[in-house]
């Protein structure tokens, strides 16, 4: 019987890596807005280093990619004519040089042969894993087959070694057909209606899914002409579906990402009538994050625009509590009581005041009833 085989895969493991190489590029938000942050990601695996793009506002698969093929180290790159491509001639290109089949090499006699690791498994599938969410684990052989241990959004894993890779093409398929659907239909405001509805229903998973193109394109479109001359409506209801992209993205354990979400939608709705759900939207997002402080300024500007006392009053009387600033969390508190928000959902809030502010709220309150009497 064929003995098992296990190796580990710290050493090889990628987990970050892109992440990691964007903290050193001053343009790498911009480049990830107007190239795809996948995308952006398969030209570095690939080797496509961006050396220009004219972005084309208009029709962003127009957009003209300068590019030269090698790493920034080859001597060769720096002499080389650039190549030029549409954006979505670029992607294509891409998508296709990641897509070529390759057949693996056996499997390493020993762990610590860490090119032996690297060519077992596929180095293109070892950058590509973690952008997908798969963290490599363990790499079980055992006679002709070799098994991956992985977490894949946290859960763990076992494939079989080619059906991982069959299944990562399949995901850089499918990254190119959602880009090919095109910068108009990305952008089908009908779909706000459904994501309400499915907000409603508790269901943050099914507002990604019809929402989740939007930000990149909207992201561009706001720095345009025709952007800035958007008509009130078509901003509010843009403004209304991103607010609920942020939120479900906040609701699926990405604040960062929400929180990008809703400062675009407050961009969108400026000072219309739905301004004020999303600075409380974001104020929300904060106080989950334990960011009680930075919490404060958009629920304010939420009240001030007119948000639903019920709603905001016991949001800052918590924040306020949680930075120590009990006066204030105590005028909250009230206009909260009067808003008409139920006693048990400030019944923390509450005690925590009273402890705080001790005998001298009971003086306080000794000198209002003496004044009414």
């Amino acid at each position: 019987m064929p003995k098992e085989r296990v190796y580990g895969l710290e050493a090889v493991r990628t987990d970050g890596w892109f992440e990691r190489i964007g903290e050193g590029i001053g343009s790498f938000q911009a480049l990830c807005e107007i190239v795809g942050e996948a995308f952006f990601a398969f030209s570095m695996i690939t080797g496509a280093r961006i050396t220009a793009l004219t972005v084309d506002r208009r029709n962003p698969d127009n957009t003209i990619v300068d590019f030269v093929v090698g790493a920034p180290s080859d001597e060769e790159v720096e002499s080389a004519e650039p190549q030029r491509l549409t954006l979505a001639d670029f992607r294509q290109r891409l998508v296709g040089a990641l897509l070529t089949e390759d057949t693996p090499t056996p499997p390493p006699d020993k762990d610590s042969d860490i090119e032996g690791l690297q060519q077992h498994i596929g180095v293109r599938y070892l950058l590509l894993a973690p952008i997908y969410g798969y963290s490599l684990r363990k790499l079980v052989v055992k006679g002709s087959t070799s098994e991956l241990v992985a977490l894949h959004d946290g859960e763990e894993e076992r494939l079989e070694l080619n059906e991982f890779r069959a299944r990562i093409r399949a995901h850089v398929r499918e990254e190119l057909e959602r880009a090919s659907m095109g910068q108009r239909s990305a952008i089908d405001l009908t779909k706000v209606g459904e994501a309400e509805l499915a907000a409603e229903r508790g269901d943050p998973t099914r507002v990604l899914q019809l929402l989740a193109s939007w930000p990149a394109p909207l992201a561009i479109f706001l720095r345009t002409p025709e952007g800035q001359l958007l008509a009130p409506e078509a901003r509010s209801l843009i403004a209304k579906g991103l607010g609920l992209l942020g939120t479900a993205c906040v609701d699926l354990g990405e604040p960062q990402q929400g929180e990008e979400v809703l400062r675009l939608a407050i961009q969108y709705a400026q000072d219309g009538p739905v301004a004020s759900d999303l600075f409380r939207r974001l104020g929300q997002a904060m106080l989950g994050a334990g960011r009680h402080g930075e919490a404060i300024g958009p629920l304010r500007r939420a009240i001030s625009l007119g948000a639903s006392p019920k709603l905001v009053w016991p949001l800052l009387t918590k924040c306020f509590v949680e930075r120590d600033r009990f006066l204030a969390a105590l005028t909250c508190l009230r206009e909260a009581r009067s808003a008409g928000v139920e006693e048990p959902e400030l019944v923390t809030e509450a005690r925590k005041i009273e402890e705080k502010l001790g005998a001298a709220l009971t003086r306080w309150r000794g000198v209002v009833l003496k004044a009414k009497a």
